[in-house]
């Protein structure tokens, strides 16, 4: 018999693949309770609505990505190289036959209009992750603007992967961001 004490941990992450992989709104909790393995009166207990369960997976997925950067990033020595490392992260992930673009974009997509709770989440993640570039930027030394650049572009490499079923556009974005990041550097003598 599964132990109670990961029921939780479980159904998360049962409705975190039927939710990233079909959307939230086609997913109904019968279908998390099946995939879980989890009575629906024990989801019910950990998890009082569907909404409180998105909201779940959603701080899920936003351990799921900064844990992904932070492999990424755990073998580059300098700043430059943990910018770019973003972009192999990106990349690796994009190749993953599961990949449907970024959760957070599509969680916000579906419900965001009408849920402030994942509206909140969605901007949380995408914030967070701004802050982290922003950091990396500034240990370069560069202007701060270029920490909005390096975000669009890993934002719009994500939406575009999922839209266009190509993982190469990892690879462009980090061609784009080697040109940036090399132009915002001061000379060197």
């Amino acid at each position: 018999m599964p132990d109670p004490s990961d029921d939780g941990r479980r159904i998360v992450e049962a409705a975190d693949r039927l939710f990233y992989g079909r959307g939230i709104q086609a997913v109904g909790m019968d279908l998390v309770r099946a995939e879980a393995g989890v009575p629906l009166k024990r989801i019910y207990a950990r998890f009082p609505s569907k909404e409180a369960l998105v909201e779940a997976v959603m701080r899920h997925r936003m351990g799921i990505w900064d844990a992904g950067i932070a492999a990424a990033a755990a073998s580059a020595t300098t700043p430059r190289e943990r910018l770019l490392a973003i972009y192999d992260f990106l990349d690796d992930w994009f190749r993953d036959d599961g990949f449907r673009g970024c959760g957070f974009i599509n969680a916000f997509g579906e419900l965001g209009a009408v849920s402030p709770a994942v509206a909140h989440l969605a901007q949380e993640q995408k914030a967070s992750f701004q802050a982290y570039v922003a950091e990396l930027v500034d240990r370069l030394g560069a202007a701060p603007s270029l920490a909005a650049q390096l975000s669009l572009l890993a934002e719009g490499a994500q939406t575009t992967a999922a839209i266009g079923g190509t993982p190469d556009a990892a690879r462009h974005a980090r061609e784009a961001a080697t040109v940036l990041i090399d132009a915002a550097l001061p000379a060197r003598v």
